[in-house]
């Protein structure tokens, strides 16, 4: 997406785009949420819902958020200011954010109530279906004891309903666990935690909140990573599969925005009317090279969203970096700084979790994200990435130019460049030109050290 300059004709200052906030003198219907995407071509519909358009909106003014800041301190002098985990953000948010912290700290506890079954296990731990089934039979109390009465009881006046908003909030909350069926966890339940709070967004939990960011700013370090937490300690307890993984030829097993957000939170810093830059770093943070090595990656994942993520992945994984996340270290030789790799980022996360059936065929629809068409959505154009979506009623492939690419307005330029043969990709997808199949490096014994960051990634990473 290439974001807008910072002022329109007339040198008025844009106005950036933030998720709809209801009017509660307004009726509104809510809807019981339902699968929609039942079939690869369903992706289509998809991508001109509105549902589509307040995702990625939202996901823009999260991101935009997380960026460093250029603001003047009390003697006059611009100063630089950064977010970070561990900042009062998360440590000291607004009342909202630290509801839904102590939410997320009681789920966790859960845990301890439903340990996992002993013995060695090839794949996930039954005993995640106890801790399911604990928090299926607990969601209501959760949003009666966390949730504004406000929130829940919105829209109450208005005529009778069958659904109420508490419906739309438990049905995103319960998708954001994983999988009790599958005993899986991916990007496809991180989506719908997403959609958890941008529904609250939507109903007015954060309007109390400060301006300028903060609000989203206590959302993405306040909750959203704590979030990610219980979902690692889940994982690591109960043996959780990857949802749709892509193997190695995927970004990560199991999560997408903290690649998002973290990136954000290094790229050089902007003043409150600039849109989000689209190359450089902050001055002396890690370089993007850093996060193939662990020891920095150890440190840096007490500050940083983007290196937390990854010091997830050697949690979990062993042998070297460059083997197990090939498409990460294909990331780490980015030149252009950390502003690149967000731009990077957010095109990844519309090309792989957006517009991949297998990621969004789970996700549910209601009245807040909903099904129906965005009056504004230009028809999408055709693109041999979206064309490649499975058939669940067939089991095969639609033919080329069946599907359809995205033309949503936050999404431009944001479809991915065709991939060659084999593996979806090999380099970083938003390298320009880089259309076919790289191979990896070569296969070295564990141990051994890693080869250096590939010199064809300098000059080819715009």
């Amino acid at each position: 997406m290439e974001a807008p300059s910072s002022t329109q004709p007339g040198n008025q200052a844009i106005q950036f785009p933030t998720l709809e906030i209801l009017n509660p003198t307004e009726p509104h219907t809510f809807i019981n949420p339902a699968k929609r995407i039942n079939d690869g071509p369903d992706v289509k519909a998809f991508l001109k819902s509105k549902a589509y358009r307040d995702i990625g909106t939202f996901v823009l003014q999260l991101n935009r958020a997380m960026c460093p800041r250029k603001v003047t301190d009390q003697d006059g002098n611009e100063v630089i200011k950064t977010f970070q985990i561990g900042s009062e953000s998360e440590t000291q948010p607004a009342e909202p954010a630290r509801k839904l912290q102590q939410m997320l700290s009681k789920i966790n506890s859960f845990i301890d109530e439903a340990p996992p079954d002993p013995g060695p296990r090839r794949f996930g731990n039954v005993s995640f279906r106890k801790w399911y089934k604990l928090l299926d039979e607990r969601v209501q109390s959760l949003l009666d004891e966390y949730m504004p009465e406000p929130v829940l009881k919105y829209g109450s006046t208005s005529k009778h309903t069958e659904a109420t908003a508490a419906d739309e909030l438990k049905a995103y909350l319960l998708g954001s666990f994983g999988s009790q069926q599958r005993l899986d966890y991916g990007t496809g339940h991180e989506l719908s935690f997403l959609a958890f709070l941008g529904c609250l967004w939507k109903l007015g939990a954060f309007q109390d909140g400060n301006p300028n960011g903060d609000t989203e700013r206590n959302l993405v370090l306040g909750v959203f990573e704590p979030y990610l937490r219980v979902v690692r300690r889940l994982i690591l307890t109960y043996n959780l599969e990857p949802a749709g993984s892509h193997g190695v030829w995927g970004l990560d097993d199991h999560s997408f925005l903290p690649y998002v957000f973290g990136s954000a939170q290094l790229t050089r810093a902007i003043k409150e009317d600039e849109p989000m830059p689209l190359e450089g770093s902050l001055f002396r943070v890690p370089k993007p090279a850093l996060v193939a090595k662990s020891d920095h990656v150890e440190e840096e994942r007490k500050r940083n969203m983007y290196f937390s993520a990854i010091g997830f992945i050697n949690d979990v994984k062993t042998g070297p970096f460059w083997e197990h996340s090939p498409i990460l270290f294909d990331i780490s030789g980015v030149r252009d700084g950390w502003g690149k790799i967000n731009k990077g980022m957010i095109k990844m996360f519309n090309a792989e979790v957006l517009s991949k059936f297998p990621v969004v065929q789970h996700f549910t629809f209601g009245s807040l994200f909903s099904w129906d068409q965005d009056p504004g959505a230009a028809e999408p154009q055709n693109s041999i990435h979206l064309a490649n979506q499975p058939r669940a009623s067939q089991g095969t492939m639609p033919a080329p130019g069946g599907a359809a690419g995205t033309a949503a307005p936050w999404a431009q330029a944001t479809s991915m460049p065709p991939s060659g043969p084999g593996v979806p990709y090999s380099t970083a997808p938003w390298i320009s030109g880089q259309s076919s199949m790289r191979p990896p490096p070569p296969t070295r014994p564990t141990g051994t050290q890693m080869p250096p960051i590939r010199s064809w990634a300098k000059g080819n990473n715009r």
